[in-house]
């Protein structure tokens, strides 16, 4: 073997090298930027207030900030993690059913292709629009009939902001059920709503937990809207951390508190359905 042809298979093999280098250096860059932020969070519950401003590193953990944002008798936290649960708890279950239906009314129904893609557009095209632009509109029309400050106008506007995420998902799921198994089901006698249930319904359960835990996350996380909709005693988890920012005074440690705690539904969730949530992000691009 020459020198030359030496050379050449040794750069050969250190390209590999400096490319999983290279890799695992932007992999390791990319979880900085997210962990780090969500670090700072957690150590600042658990610091007071003067070692958080002063920028104390080493600190002795305290938990005054999660006794305060607990069992403070001026906090409101516990009521409003609960209106939190019940408002995305019950938006993402009627998303997912109405997502459904739609999906599978677009799929199998002979719908002019216009009248499809029209609604599939106008469903991007609304996901884009901002919150707080529309809330104007839903407050008078909430307080008209009786639906201001309380859980079922707040419900009725997630739904309303998340349905177009989920009917797009749900609707690439159902497109790649095989319309054989519904025409067997439909020979041996079985109605519209059985094979939806039957067998749709099994057949899409990766799409429907990957639309499930967005749905329930973005409504989770949505601020604007909770802010104008609701009162002190329909106020969400969001307006709850805002309250900590106060006109003479930001309570970094009870804000950074509440954030934590507000951490735990949707990290849960993801823990429970990672797989069903990757599988069914990436099944519309593998099929």
């Amino acid at each position: 073997m020459s020198l030359r042809e030496s050379l050449v298979g040794r750069s050969r093999l250190r390209l590999p090298r400096l490319s999983t280098v290279a890799t695992h250096g932007a992999l390791w860059t990319a979880g900085a930027i997210v962990l780090v932020p969500f670090l700072w969070v957690l150590t600042a519950a658990f610091k007071t207030q003067i070692a958080l401003l002063s920028g104390v590193i080493w600190f002795n953990p305290v938990l005054r900030n999660f006794n305060e944002i607990l069992f403070s008798k001026t906090s409101d936290y516990i009521q409003d993690f609960l209106n939190s649960l019940l408002v995305a708890s019950a938006s993402t279950v009627i998303v997912l059913v109405v997502a459904t239906l739609a999906a599978y009314s677009i799929s199998r129904l002979a719908w002019p292709r216009w009248v499809i893609h029209g609604l599939l557009l106008w469903a991007v095209l609304f996901h884009m629009i901002p919150p707080i632009t529309m809330v104007g509109t839903w407050y008078v029309m909430f307080r008209s009939v009786g639906l201001d400050n309380t859980h079922l106008g707040l419900i009725l506007a997630h739904i309303a902001l998340n349905l177009p995420i989920g009917l797009w998902l749900l609707t690439i799921f159902v497109r790649e059920v095989p319309r054989e198994l519904e025409e067997a089901a439909f020979i041996d006698g079985a109605s519209t709503p059985v094979v939806i249930w039957r067998v749709v319904v099994p057949l899409i359960r990766p799409g429907l937990a990957a639309a499930g835990i967005l749905v329930f996350i973005f409504s989770w996380n949505e601020f604007a809207v909770a802010l104008n909709l609701t009162a002190k005693q329909t106020a969400t988890v969001p307006v709850a951390i805002a309250k900590y920012a106060q006109e003479f005074e930001i309570r970094y440690t009870e804000m950074a508190a509440s954030a934590v705690l507000s951490i735990i539904p949707a990290f849960i969730l993801l823990l429970v359905g990672q797989r069903a949530i990757v599988r069914g992000l990436t099944a519309g691009a593998l099929k």
